[in-house]
C-alpha cells in the first residue's frame, strides 16, 4: 500500500511538472486566434506568423549567436583549467576548483546584480561583451565538471607512453587525450549553449538597450498580452532545449564507444 502511494505521488509530481509544457506545446496548434482553451481546430499558422514576426527573429538570431559564442568560449576555457587541474599539480589547486564552480552555487540573480554593480563601479556599461562574459561566467562551471569527470577517467600513463615514444606534448594532446576526451566536451558545449539560450534572469540584467534574447522578449511580450505567437515560440524553446542535451547524450556516447572501440 505505502509503495503505490508513493507511485501515485510520483505520478502527480510529473503531472504537475509537465502538463503545462505539454499544454503550451498543443496551444501552439490552436487554431483560433486567442490562446486559450476551446480549440476550434489544428493549425501551424502561429508558427508562419512566428517566422513573420522580425522581432522574434532577430531575438532568435541573436540568441543563437550569443549561445554559439558562450559555448565555444566556455568549451576552450574549461578544457583548459580541466586539464590544469585534474593533469598538474599547481599550488592552490582546491581553492581554484572551488572559485570555478562557486557561480552554480550563488543564485543567479544575485550574480547578475554583483556583476552589473561591480562593473557599474568600474564605469562600464552594458553591452553584448558584458552579456556574453555573464554567460560564460554562468556556464563554465557546468562545462568544467563535465570534462574533469571524463579526464579523471582517462589513464594518464597512456599519455606518458606516447610521451616516451618521442610525441610531443601537443601531439600527446591532440592525438591522444582529445580523442578520448570528445564525448565530455560535445556534451559540455551543448550543455552551455542551451544554458545561455534559455537564461533569462542574468540577461535581463546585463543586455544593453535594444538587445533582446528570446526569453527576454517572450517576457516582454507577456507584460502586453497573452499573444498565440508566444505558445509557438515557447514550443520552439522546449524543442531545442529538450532536444539539444538529448542530441549531446547521444553524441557522447556514440563517442564514447568510439573511442573506447
Amino acid at each position: 500500500m505505502g509503495w503505490r502511494l508513493i507511485r501515485f505521488y510520483t505520478i502527480l509530481v510529473y503531472l504537475f511538472m509537465f502538463l503545462p509544457i505539454a499544454v503550451v506545446v498543443l496551444l501552439s496548434f490552436n487554431a483560433n486566434q486567442f490562446g486559450s482553451f476551446p480549440m476550434t481546430g489544428l493549425s501551424t499558422r502561429w508558427f508562419e506568423a512566428l517566422w513573420n514576426n522580425e522581432a522574434i527573429m532577430r531575438a532568435f538570431r541573436t540568441s543563437i549567436v550569443l549561445g554559439l559564442m558562450t559555448a565555444a568560449i566556455s568549451t576552450v576555457l574549461g578544457v583548459l583549467a580541466s586539464l590544469a587541474l585534474v593533469r598538474y599539480q599547481i599550488p592552490g589547486r582546491n581553492m581554484i576548483t572551488t572559485l570555478l564552480i562557486a557561480p552554480i552555487l550563488v543564485p543567479e540573480v544575485v550574480l547578475a546584480v554583483a556583476l552589473l554593480l561591480f562593473l557599474n563601479f568600474l564605469d562600464i556599461g552594458k553591452s553584448f561583451t558584458l552579456l556574453l562574459a555573464g554567460h560564460v561566467i554562468f556556464t563554465l562551471p557546468f562545462v568544467i565538471l563535465v570534462v574533469q569527470a571524463r579526464l579523471i577517467s582517462i589513464r594518464r600513463d597512456v599519455e606518458e607512453a606516447a610521451l616516451s615514444l618521442g610525441a610531443s606534448p601537443m601531439q600527446t594532446f591532440l592525438k591522444i587525450t582529445l580523442p578520448q576526451l570528445m564525448p565530455a566536451v560535445a556534451a559540455g558545449g551543448l550543455f552551455a549553449f542551451t544554458i545561455s539560450f534559455d537564461d533569462i534572469t542574468g540577461t535581463l540584467f546585463w543586455k544593453p538597450g535594444g538587445v533582446e534574447t528570446v526569453p527576454t522578449q517572450i517576457f516582454s511580450m507577456l507584460r502586453n498580452s497573452i499573444s498565440p505567437e508566444i505558445n509557438a515560440l515557447g514550443t520552439v524553446i522546449i524543442v531545442l532545449t529538450v532536444g539539444l542535451p538529448l542530441i549531446g547524450a547521444a553524441l557522447a556516447r556514440r563517442l564514447a564507444t568510439k573511442s573506447g572501440g
